[in-house]
């Protein structure tokens, strides 16, 4: 834990640390194209944002479990995609999922206190090791294997006799690969540990269809959603756990206390948007041509090989050669030099991969969130400079 005499002291919050290549981006005509934070663009359905104001739910203290029309939806819409039958009465909401990922190993470290890991993707979303420095505890990162997804063979005996949870997160942010959820589930069954599952990417799977932890059972295991990604409702915060019933009531009792609320406006449109699967239809299609033709156009500047995701929509894009030398040479990551090169040759703004972990310095993430217009800019500068430094554009493209 980071301490200082008074006591804990924040770390920098990592997108804080992208005002100089915000500069460097915005120098272009036309100006910064920010593909740094996965922010959606694209308006919710019509529907639920009249049900945000004609709900009547803000005069009074709306439920902390959620109401019971908004986990009655979330019930209905995880039977529709995943085939999974979860009794209402083991979901319960909470104020967008950052918040829930961030204070879920403190709240189990009070139910289990001798227990004091915290198992997640060593490559990942900073969340988790937050919540595991607010809770007291370790974080013991968990690699990917070589085809995609956690490494769960990795994980000595004795760090799983610690653990307090294992995080699994598929589509994983930010590298977009999938994990078996059903041999996690098991694993952590077989352990005595909780397995929590980061699924806000779920919707958006490419590779197969989508899936759950939930669909081997709900023993031992939670399954958490948000609507920020799927119905572009970042702004609203509202999400909701479901899975094993003694977790989901221990948790929900605990929340109640610590006065954590949906507030009453916004579950009753998450119940709207749950109800309603066209609009993430829609959605998936915007997303799979931005992440197609960004790709595609950064490959024809000079990076000679960016994966598409197997789900989400981040491109986890490798640290070409040329840039690694360079922050070799300079004392740095080559993540950053690549992020630079990026911010000028197209006014894009990117996270530099070390934002996940120090295994992540290998990469850049770009998050391909904003309107089609902003991403034809970028790709027009991309097509007519190329990347400086990447060897220009490679003549063939793709």
């Amino acid at each position: 834990m980071t301490v200082s005499p008074a006591g804990f002291t924040p770390p920098p919050y990592p997108f804080d640390r992208l005002v100089g290549l915000s500069e460097r981006a915005g120098r272009l005509e036309g100006g910064m194209v920010d593909l740094s934070v996965g922010t959606p663009c694209d308006p919710p359905p019509g529907p639920v944002v009249a049900a945000l104001a004609a709900s009547g739910a803000e005069r009074g203290y709306p439920a902390s479990i959620g109401s019971a029309e908004l986990r009655r939806a979330a019930s209905g819409w995880m039977a529709r995609r995943f085939g999974v039958e979860v009794d209402p009465g083991a979901v319960a909401a909470c104020v967008g999922t950052k918040e829930f990922v961030a204070s879920a190993a403190w709240y189990l470290r009070l139910r289990t206190p001798e227990r004091d890991t915290v198992l997640a993707p060593a490559v990942a979303y900073p969340s988790y090791a937050m919540g595991a420095q607010l809770a007291g505890c370790r974080t013991v990162g968990v690699p990917e294997t070589l085809g995609g997804g956690l490494d769960l063979d990795s994980i000595g005996e004795a760090d799983a006799a610690r653990a307090l949870v294992l995080w699994v997160n598929s589509p994983g942010n930010p590298t977009g690969t999938l994990t078996d959820l059903d041999r996690a589930g098991a694993w952590g069954r077989a352990r005595g540990v909780p397995v929590l599952s980061d699924e806000c990417y779920a919707e958006f799977t490419w590779d197969g269809p989508p899936s759950s932890i939930l669909q081997a059972g709900p023993e031992g295991v939670l399954a958490v959603h948000s609507l920020s990604k799927r119905s572009n409702l970042a702004g609203v915060r509202a999400g909701f756990y479901a899975g094993d019933p003694e977790l989901v009531s221990y948790l929900s009792e605990i929340r109640k206390h610590a006065g954590l609320m949906v507030p009453g406006p916004v579950q009753a449109a998450a119940a709207v948007a749950l109800d309603d699967d066209d609009h993430v239809v829609a959605q998936r299609a915007r997303y799979r041509a931005r992440l197609d033709l960004l790709a595609g156009a950064l490959e024809e500047a000079g990076l000679l090989v960016v994966p598409r995701p197997a789900g989400g929509f981040y491109l986890w894009v490798p640290v070409p050669d040329w840039a690694r030398t360079r922050g070799e040479e300079e004392g740095r990551g080559g993540d950053w030099v690549l992020a630079e090169a990026l911010a000028d040759a197209a006014g894009m703004l990117v996270s530099p991969g070390e934002f996940f972990g120090p295994d992540g310095t290998g990469h850049v993430r770009i998050a391909v969130v904003q309107p089609d217009d902003r991403i034809d800019l970028v790709v027009g500068r991309l097509r007519a400079g190329g990347i400086p430094g990447g060897g220009g554009r490679s003549p063939g493209g793709r």
